[in-house]
Protein backbone atom coordinates (compact mmCIF):
# COMPACT_ATOMS: atom_id res chain seq x y z
CA UNK A 1 0.00 0.00 0.00
CA UNK A 2 1.23 3.47 -1.18
CA UNK A 3 1.05 6.38 1.12
CA UNK A 4 2.40 8.87 -1.17
CA UNK A 5 0.82 8.21 -4.56
CA UNK A 6 -1.77 6.45 -5.66
CA UNK A 7 -1.85 3.49 -8.46
CA UNK A 8 -5.11 4.45 -9.51
CA UNK A 9 -4.74 7.83 -10.22
CA UNK A 10 -1.81 6.63 -12.29
CA UNK A 11 -3.82 4.30 -14.18
CA UNK A 12 -6.73 6.62 -14.26
CA UNK A 13 -4.38 9.71 -16.19
CA UNK A 14 -2.34 7.38 -18.18
CA UNK A 15 -4.52 4.32 -19.00
CA UNK A 16 -3.58 1.02 -17.88
CA UNK A 17 -3.92 -0.67 -21.66
CA UNK A 18 -0.08 0.41 -22.23
CA UNK A 19 2.68 -0.13 -19.62
CA UNK A 20 5.55 1.24 -21.79
CA UNK A 21 3.89 4.80 -21.82
CA UNK A 22 3.29 4.59 -17.97
CA UNK A 23 6.83 3.71 -17.47
CA UNK A 24 7.93 6.51 -19.88
CA UNK A 25 5.76 9.04 -18.16
CA UNK A 26 6.95 7.92 -14.58
CA UNK A 27 10.47 8.30 -15.79
CA UNK A 28 10.26 11.77 -16.93
CA UNK A 29 8.27 12.94 -13.50
CA UNK A 30 11.11 11.13 -12.16
CA UNK A 31 14.20 12.87 -14.14
CA UNK A 32 12.28 16.35 -14.48
CA UNK A 33 9.95 17.10 -11.35
CA UNK A 34 11.09 15.33 -8.53
CA UNK A 35 14.52 16.01 -9.87
CA UNK A 36 14.20 19.90 -9.95
CA UNK A 37 12.10 19.94 -6.64
CA UNK A 38 15.21 18.12 -5.10
CA UNK A 39 17.54 21.39 -6.19
CA UNK A 40 15.47 23.99 -4.56
CA UNK A 41 17.09 24.71 -1.24
CA UNK A 42 19.70 25.63 -4.02
CA UNK A 43 17.82 28.46 -5.46
CA UNK A 44 16.57 29.59 -1.69
CA UNK A 45 20.25 30.16 -0.85
CA UNK A 46 20.78 32.19 -4.01
CA UNK A 47 17.20 34.50 -2.40
CA UNK A 48 15.84 33.37 -5.93
CA UNK A 49 12.11 32.76 -5.40
CA UNK A 50 11.00 33.11 -8.97
CA UNK A 51 12.84 30.00 -9.40
CA UNK A 52 11.04 28.32 -6.35
CA UNK A 53 7.58 29.59 -7.34
CA UNK A 54 8.25 28.17 -10.83
CA UNK A 55 9.30 24.96 -10.26
CA UNK A 56 6.72 24.36 -7.68
CA UNK A 57 3.94 25.64 -10.09
CA UNK A 58 5.22 23.26 -12.78
CA UNK A 59 5.36 20.11 -10.64
CA UNK A 60 1.98 20.35 -9.34
CA UNK A 61 0.12 18.99 -12.26
CA UNK A 62 2.83 15.90 -12.05
CA UNK A 63 1.79 15.34 -8.62
CA UNK A 64 -1.83 15.27 -9.51
CA UNK A 65 -1.08 12.30 -12.48
CA UNK A 66 0.33 10.19 -9.71
CA UNK A 67 -1.88 10.93 -7.24
CA UNK A 68 0.57 12.61 -4.63
CA UNK A 69 -2.08 15.22 -3.56
CA UNK A 70 -0.99 15.94 -0.40
CA UNK A 71 2.59 16.65 -1.90
CA UNK A 72 0.72 19.40 -4.20
CA UNK A 73 -1.07 20.98 -1.29
CA UNK A 74 2.68 21.28 -0.09
CA UNK A 75 3.51 23.10 -3.73
CA UNK A 76 0.94 25.30 -3.90
CA UNK A 77 1.69 26.59 -0.27
CA UNK A 78 4.81 26.79 -1.16
CA UNK A 79 3.91 28.78 -4.15
CA UNK A 80 1.83 31.26 -1.65
CA UNK A 81 4.06 31.49 0.75
CA UNK A 82 8.01 31.45 0.79
CA UNK A 83 8.43 33.60 3.81
CA UNK A 84 7.80 29.93 5.39
CA UNK A 85 9.66 27.95 2.78
CA UNK A 86 12.52 25.89 4.89
CA UNK A 87 9.12 24.21 6.82
CA UNK A 88 7.79 23.64 3.88
CA UNK A 89 10.92 22.43 1.89
CA UNK A 90 11.70 19.69 4.86
CA UNK A 91 8.34 18.34 4.76
CA UNK A 92 8.64 18.76 0.74
CA UNK A 93 12.12 16.38 0.63
CA UNK A 94 10.91 13.78 2.65
CA UNK A 95 7.77 13.28 0.10
CA UNK A 96 10.40 13.52 -2.23
CA UNK A 97 12.40 10.27 -1.37
CA UNK A 98 9.38 8.19 -0.33
CA UNK A 99 7.55 8.80 -3.93
CA UNK A 100 10.79 8.06 -5.14
CA UNK A 101 10.81 5.53 -3.71
CA UNK A 102 7.11 4.16 -4.35
CA UNK A 103 7.00 4.98 -8.14
CA UNK A 104 10.53 3.14 -8.20
CA UNK A 105 8.30 -0.06 -6.55
CA UNK A 106 5.68 1.13 -8.88
CA UNK A 107 8.13 0.66 -12.07
CA UNK A 108 9.09 -2.81 -10.77
CA UNK A 109 5.59 -4.03 -10.68
CA UNK A 110 4.89 -3.07 -15.14
CA UNK A 111 8.10 -5.40 -16.21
Amino acid sequence: MNQYISEQSIYQYFGDDDPEMIKEMIQIILATNVKDLKELETFHQQDDFTSIKKRCHKSKPSMSYIGALKTRKILEEMERNVEDFTRLNEKLQTHLVNIETELNQFLETLN
